[in-house]
């Protein structure tokens, strides 16, 4: 029998994530600290570049000064155009060979090696999501939810409500959430601390039916009842205490090992006044904003002198790196500019009135009205930050989502909880009920059981809990 071969030819559109491209999304989400040290060790390594206040002012470098440069870099075994240098967890014997070592570098550019040795939670999810799955769409949609994590690694977004944004079904984005729960460090993308150490448990191959119903009443392990949980888990007083102290050893806030504190001390990236007519005045931090220039000058004078094809070579590559580089930052600080104008106009009222007027906002409100994608404006809002009057917002703040039937934003409504609860007196104590019907009464409409929800956010006791306290005070 013959088989028969058939030829298809299909077109389609695919997007090449060049390493020029990859660096340039990683300079939108670098902090100014961070970005501060990159371009200082670029500043160090590529002769055309200068600092602008040095413009003018400092003699040209000479020819000697390009080769010394030139042996400088060769000596680190690095290039001039973005494409990054082995792997810091490269053997020694693998960084001499060039197979999948060279692969795998082109996934990791050399500006992680920059900043020090720190990897963003972000960053470290997002490697590993790259070998995850071969499934583009999957990844896709994880990439999502990974910049949808708080700081400890949890997943505090409803679902569905991402799944409605994302306009994705709720069942692709549990699959994505399942396959970050599978992601180092163990315990990431829970939803609640009873998932978080049900993950790292149940990898430790410990997650046993005893082990469930305790983690299924962790409110009596706050509480030390142990008598309760010895019958509900079914174990004697030595097991159950066994059991309680193999969770002590978990990990509650996983995603907080790779806080290292993006911005140690918070400095304004953008900075809001008043204006005469009223309105606000947003405006980039010079700061914040690395001052480099492109030095044309010498590269006219250094191409004049050499001769080699490899001096040309590297002086080609120089001029290439530093067109990048300056048109790069140039962009960065438009973007980020764009991003902080938005926000501000959005929430205006916050820059009057203070938290009680925070609006609803999320990262697709700031997308839509501006024409750039989500992921975008998520890499500029992770470490920036924005100052007014005196004080110091991270980007992120502003973003929150609507609660209840108005236009009310769920940290504005946090607030107004705590407000109403540190005011109540000792012998009206307010019930979550309570609460909401006095929110009602102010325009804010909003379920007890949200209620109940951000109280707890808020790690406020319960109305039964408080009034207890309060008798004890008294007694």
């Amino acid at each position: 029998m013959s088989s028969i071969q058939r030829l298809e030819l299909r077109q389609g559109q695919s997007l090449t994530m060049t390493p020029q491209l990859v660096q340039s999304i990683k300079l939108l989400q670098l902090s100014h600290a961070e970005l501060a040290a990159y371009v200082e060790a670029e500043l160090e390594r590529n002769p055309l570049l200068q600092e602008a206040e040095a413009n003018g002012d400092a003699p040209l470098p000479s020819l000697a000064d390009f080769l010394r440069a030139k042996q400088r870099y060769a000596e680190t075994g690095g290039r001039m155009i973005p494409g990054p240098p082995p792997s810091r967890t490269e053997s020694a014997a693998g960084a001499s060979s060039q197979g999948a070592a060279s692969a795998h570098s082109e996934l990791q550019p050399e500006l992680e090696a920059t900043i020090a040795g720190v990897q963003s939670l972000t960053e470290y999810l997002e490697a590993q999501l790259d070998l995850a799955s071969a499934n583009a769409s999957l990844r896709e949609i994880a990439r999502h939810l990974i910049h949808a994590l708080n700081d400890a690694g949890y997943m505090t977004e409803d679902l569905a409500d991402l799944a409605e944004r994302l306009r994705i079904s709720p069942d692709q984005a549990e699959t994505a959430l399942r396959l970050i729960q599978t992601f180092e460090p163990s315990g990431i993308g829970a939803r609640n601390l009873q998932e978080c150490l049900e993950i790292q448990l149940r990898e430790r191959d410990r997650l046993d039916p005893a082990m469930q119903a305790l983690l299924s009443r962790l409110d009596l392990v706050a509480k030390q009842d142990l008598a309760t949980l010895q019958k509900i888990c079914g174990v004697d007083r030595e097991d159950l205490v066994d059991m309680l102290a193999e969770i002590r050893r978990l990990e509650p806030k996983p995603g907080l090992a790779f806080t290292a504190a993006p911005i140690d001390v918070l400095v304004p990236d953008v900075l809001v006044r008043p204006s005469a007519d009223g309105g606000f005045i947003v405006e980039l931090n010079p700061d914040t904003l690395p001052r480099i220039l492109l030095n044309r000058t010498y590269y006219t004078e250094v191409a004049k002198a050499v001769r080699k094809d490899e001096d040309k070579s590297f002086l080609s590559d120089c001029m290439q790196s530093a067109s990048w580089l300056t048109r790069s930052l140039d962009q960065r600080a438009k973007t980020i500019l764009t991003v902080a104008t938005e926000i501000v106009r959005q929430q205006e009222a916050f820059f009057r009135e203070g938290i009680a007027s925070l609006r609803p906002m999320t990262l697709r409100s700031i997308a839509e009205a501006i024409g750039m994608h989500e992921s975008t404006i998520s890499r500029v809002a992770a470490n920036k930050a924005i100052g007014a009057g005196g004080v110091t917002y991270p980007m992120k703040f502003f973003l929150s989502a609507a609660t209840g039937e108005g236009e009310h934003a769920a940290k504005a409504v946090r607030h107004r909880i705590r407000q109403l609860i540190e005011a109540e007196a000792p012998d009206d104590v307010l019930s979550d009920e309570a609460l909401a019907q006095q929110l009602k009464a102010e325009g804010i409409v909003v379920a007890r059981r949200t209620i109940a929800k951000y109280r707890e956010a808020l790690r406020i006791p319960s109305s039964a809990e408080r009034r207890r306290r309060h008798r004890l005070r008294i007694l």
